[in-house]
């Protein structure tokens, strides 16, 4: 990953089923100011079962009366389409990866050059899955949405017993959309000191605060889905970020980047912008050679350009070296 905040467009289902679709929004992506553009690699025979037994029924949520087969059915990307898909990508200068599902899919994006592997939050579980595609020696990222802390060690340590290193870990609330009260972002730096691994944010909220404080706290990474128009529906429109607002959040982003800067204490007053509008000593009445300084004469005020003001107590008492007009930034060749 790049120095700077990497942030990723989520393309998901919102294609609506039509290619033409999914290749304007990755070109809308790449207007947008994103760096990436990622892709959801299944079928929903290699996902889920069809079957309609209660366990595969959803109930509550987004996606209420669904039965899993149904909705990845109406929500996966045509294999058919990817290639095509990750050389819209090429074009536009964005890079193109995706979450496998399953083995197959592993080998399929092997095949397409596939730079990048995300495991996504519901499969951080899925040891072997993690074990096979890090043992493909790629950039992986990890969310970790329904993940306790022993599932993270788990799978952190499946996908570095295979010899992958090169991990990012991103913080993911599982809900859609996901409520900001329970995003807790200080795990951002806990989970990098903790695991000793780059971290970031997969954001299902709406709006971007959650993106740009994730910035703020150390995030290497931010993804957010995108859509072209939230009006042509899909199972993740509701959630999903439209042009102007992913281009509003990279903006706040790049912002909060500059204005992070590094830890910088000026050593030199004069490297200080303003700092001439601060306080110090100045003769705040006509004083004549060998006058005594008192608070009457001699004043803290602003502008910067006399003694600090911390010398106040070591002049007051003394005589004046010379006359002095009122209005003098006092020094101390005016003191004897």
């Amino acid at each position: 990953m790049k120095d700077k905040v990497f942030i990723v467009a989520e393309l998901s289902a919102n294609h609506n089923h039509k290619k033409d679709i999914a290749i304007q929004t990755i070109r809308a992506a790449k207007k947008a100011g994103a760096d990436a553009v990622k892709l959801q690699t299944y079928t929903a025979d290699t996902i889920t079962l069809d079957c309609r037994k209660e366990d595969f029924m959803i109930h509550g949520g987004l996606w209420d009366g669904y039965c899993l087969h149904d909705l990845y059915k109406e929500a996966y990307t045509p294999w058919e389409w990817h290639e095509e898909l990750f050389h819209v990508a090429q074009e536009e200068g964005l890079v193109c990866f995706s979450s496998p599902f399953d083995k197959t899919a592993v080998d399929f994006l092997e095949s397409l050059g596939n730079p990048v592997y995300k495991i996504a939050s519901f499969e951080i579980t899925d040891i072997p899955l993690i074990s096979y595609v890090a043992a493909k020696k790629k950039p992986m990222v990890i969310s970790t949405g329904i993940a306790t802390m022993q599932d993270i060690e788990t799978a952190l340590d499946a996908a570095r017993e295979a010899g992958n290193e090169d991990i990012t870990l991103l913080r993911c609330i599982s809900q859609y959309p996901a409520p900001v009260k329970d995003a807790n972002l200080l795990t951002i730096p806990d989970m990098r000191q903790r695991f000793g691994v780059k971290v970031g944010l997969s954001d299902h909220s709406i709006g971007n605060t959650l993106a740009v404080v994730s910035v703020a706290l150390g995030a290497a990474m931010v993804e957010k889905h995108f859509i072209l128009d939230r009006g042509i529906g899909g199972p993740d429109a509701a959630f999903s970020c439209e042009p102007a607002e992913f281009a509003g959040m990279v903006q706040a982003i790049r912002q909060a980047e500059e204005a992070l800067g590094q830890a910088y204490y000026p050593q030199e007053p004069t490297a200080i912008k303003g700092r001439e509008f601060s306080r110090s000593l100045y003769v705040a009445e006509d004083i004549r050679k060998g006058e005594l300084l008192t608070e009457k004469n001699i004043r803290s005020v602003r502008p910067g350009y006399g003694l600090l003001p911390r010398f106040y107590p070591e002049v007051l008492g003394r005589k004046a070296s010379r006359d002095l007009e009122k209005g003098t930034a006092l020094t101390w060749a005016d003191v004897e």
